[in-house]
């Protein structure tokens, strides 16, 4: 299947107003004078929805939030629900990224229950993967992503509300990756791990996803896009990923 790419920009814990402006509108401007056949979507964190939403507002460029909470409303202190993310004109939300599975604790069976009330606010999941030591060996890594994509699934995912991100938490931020035929293999055996329902969804690439090795990676058999952490934060090497996945 021929899938459009996604390139999708986690800015993390990253940002203050003027200068999310200033990206923001520099990235819609250059889309606008040199467009891609590719999603584009940015990722802010909460506080900056409205402002990266307002700047997006009658393009194709497309918004999205870092995490959800699995409770539609309440007595939460802190916790933002999918509805109120979908309310502020999100269309992708990022679950299960590996820096909340680590420094939040967050378990698959959370990740699957937060996907669920995502779906039935009308988001489209991101949903992160991946091994966290280099030196594993392949039964060991295929295993434990086998294992995080059977447990964090819910009934209600499919092809169309579902996007799953590898990313080996070993490279993500460290500035390195996996070799091409690692990622070619670990896509591959994703889409042959998915249950029937998600047979189809597209399969981004994330870790250390940069200017200079977007183009060739983004081209890998498999590869349906990229879930792009630091380099999302610069505009031109932004724009120089998305015109690799074009």
């Amino acid at each position: 299947m021929n899938k459009r790419k996604l390139v999708a920009g986690n800015w993390k814990m990253n940002g203050r107003r003027e200068w999310v402006d200033s990206l923001v509108r520099g990235v819609r401007q250059a889309l606008t004078e040199q467009p891609y056949d590719v999603d584009v979507a940015f990722c802010p964190p909460f506080p900056y929805l409205f402002d990266v939403g307002a700047a997006l507002s009658g393009t194709a460029l497309k918004l999205g939030a870092q995490d959800c909470s699995e409770r539609t409303d309440g007595a939460f202190t802190g916790d933002i629900s999918a509805t109120m993310l979908r309310d502020m004109a999100c269309d992708y939300v990022i679950i299960g990224h590996s820096e909340r599975r680590e420094f939040h604790g967050e378990t698959n069976q959370l990740i699957a229950s937060k996907m669920v009330a995502a779906h039935k606010a009308g988001l489209t999941v991101i949903v992160c993967v991946g091994e966290k030591d280099a030196k594993m060996d392949a039964t060991t890594r295929n295993a434990i992503v086998k294992e995080q994509i059977r447990q964090s699934l819910c009934d209600s995912a499919d092809a169309q509300n579902t996007i799953i991100a590898y990313e080996p938490v070993w490279a993500i931020g460290s500035g390195l990756t996996p070799t091409n035929d690692d990622i070619v293999t670990m896509h591959g055996l994703i889409a042959g791990f998915l249950p029937l329902s998600v047979k189809g969804a597209r399969i981004l690439y994330g870790g250390s996803v940069k200017a200079d090795n977007a183009a060739t990676i983004l081209q890998l058999p498999g590869v349906d896009g990229a879930l792009v952490g630091g380099a999302s934060l610069k505009k031109d090497d932004f724009i120089k990923i998305i015109a690799g996945a074009g």
